[in-house]
């Protein structure tokens, strides 16, 4: 079964924190300085919030999904639509170790499909995305920003 996942930059982690837990009533799975996840059921996403980039809003989008299978096929799909995708395996990133596949939409917004198998004890950094792909979460500086 796949998730949405939506990433969200903020200036302060633990003000978030503790709105996106009241607002969830529950806490984060994952919770780190300057990170923090929820894998809710109702509804259905994988809400991952940090304070790693400079800018404030959403960071990117996406699809979590729970086998390289499905992985595959989301990849496949948008290949077949023609656009142009960044594909990464055993990649660290936002404390997991995922294989992914990054694409940019019509509208410029970043999307992520992703299997996770692991995870990480760091957040993490990967090659960084083209220049037209926009920014990613791993991102720590004004530098280019790297995929997440």
């Amino acid at each position: 079964m796949k998730r949405l996942h939506l990433h969200i930059s903020v200036p302060n982690i633990e003000q978030a924190v503790a709105f996106y837990t009241v607002l969830f009533n529950a806490p984060p799975s994952v919770l780190k300085t300057d990170y923090a996840k929820w894998m809710l059921e109702d509804p259905r996403v994988n809400l991952a919030i940090s304070s790693r980039t400079h800018a404030t809003g959403i960071d990117h989008v996406g699809v979590q999904v729970d086998n390289p299978d499905e992985l595959a096929e989301l990849a496949s799909r948008l290949k077949a639509a023609g656009e142009t995708t960044l594909d990464q395996e055993a990649t660290t990133c936002c404390y997991a170790k995922s294989d992914k596949s990054w694409v940019t939409d019509t509208a410029g917004i970043r999307w992520e499909t992703f299997y996770t198998h692991g995870e990480a004890t760091e957040y993490g950094e990967d090659e960084a995305l083209p220049a037209s792909a926009g920014s990613a979460c791993c991102a720590g500086s004004a530098a280019p920003k790297a995929a997440c």
